[in-house]
């Protein structure tokens, strides 16, 4: 293990989109914003602390072994068979249960933070599993759909959770990403409630071209390619009675500007690909638009895609 040379540091992790359609629980993508920030310090004891959470709304628990960002240090520390203390102030720059990996993003940030801190004895590949566990504590499950494009950046494919194997793709340099998070709750079990137990072969083989042809677009920078490619036979179909407006707000998307629309993560935040950003103001108003007229507030968020990943601030 490499010596110690900081005792606090600090770190962002970036909210994802995952899924991108017909890549259910496969893909997913790095934002530049929103996201998690995590303030994190060494302490003389053993225990892991959450001293404070703030832009949680009081949802969130300060308990280390309910919480994210603690769960995901612990299974590191229990990995180095070491005890060690931390003092842990989070900061949630991004709504819950948003379909943007909330619960990923903060568990990225603490595993990162604690890595730095112990001198880096996990390369950033190796810490997805351990903020893997943290997803487990969140929705019941260890997915490295969010949790490794908010660790590595980019676009992810995720071949394989256990053993872990994840490929990062290549990003075409005009890649935009237009994301609307309406002001409306979409639980996490119920958006996995509406989906069906089984899914019909002939739907099954589209979304199988569909994910390879979205991976040979991205190599070769073929933008009406991705467009093309990201449809959803699997969980779009289910999932979109859910967010109310999502059919207009895709219909505007498509029609001004974008290559592909659809559901972010679990929804309820509705993700469009552009190429370039000259005309992601006007999707954006638009995609807005479909949820204002039926008095739906959102936030919207505009970036190319995040290659860097979690980061010391």
């Amino acid at each position: 293990m490499k010596k110690t040379k900081i005792s606090e540091i600090k770190v962002f992790a970036p909210a994802t989109a995952a899924n991108l359609a017909c890549g259910f629980d496969v893909f997913g993508l790095a934002l530049a914003a929103p996201g998690d920030f995590v303030q994190m310090r060494l302490n003389n004891s053993h225990a892991i602390r959450i001293l404070k959470i703030s832009g949680d709304h009081g949802m969130l628990s300060m308990n280390p072994d309910e919480n994210t960002v603690s769960v995901s240090v612990r299974a590191l520390l229990d990995k180095l068979e070491i005890k060690q203390g931390f003092d842990i102030i989070l900061r949630k720059k991004m709504p819950l249960g948003s379909g943007m990996g909330s619960s990923a993003a903060s568990a990225v940030a603490g595993v990162f933070a604690a890595n730095q801190l112990l001198g880096q004895p996990f390369s950033k590949t190796e810490l997805v599993r351990f903020a893997m566990e943290g997803e487990r504590i969140a929705c019941g499950s260890a997915h490295a759909d969010n949790v490794g494009p908010s660790m590595l950046g980019g676009i992810c494919l995720v071949r394989s959770n256990d053993p872990l194997d994840i490929i990062s793709l290549p990003v075409p340099p005009q890649l935009f990403v237009v994301l609307v998070h309406p002001h409306i709750n979409v639980l996490t079990r119920d958006s996995r409630a509406v989906l069906p137990a089984a899914v019909p072969l002939k739907a099954a083989t589209s979304q199988w071209a569909n994910t390879a042809a979205f991976v040979a677009g991205l190599f070769n920078n073929d933008y009406s390619l991705i467009g093309k490619s990201v449809v959803d036979h699997v969980a779009e179909p289910h999932r979109a009675r859910l967010i109310p407006g999502f059919d207009e707000v895709k219909k505007a998307a498509l029609e001004n500007g974008a290559l592909a629309c659809s559901i972010s993560g679990s929804g309820p935040s509705v993700f469009a690909l552009v190429k370039g950003e000259a005309g992601c103001q006007k999707l954006a108003r638009a995609m807005r638009k479909g949820f204002s007229s039926l008095n739906i507030g959102s936030e919207v968020y505009i970036s190319r895609v995040n290659k860097k990943g979690v980061s010391i601030v």
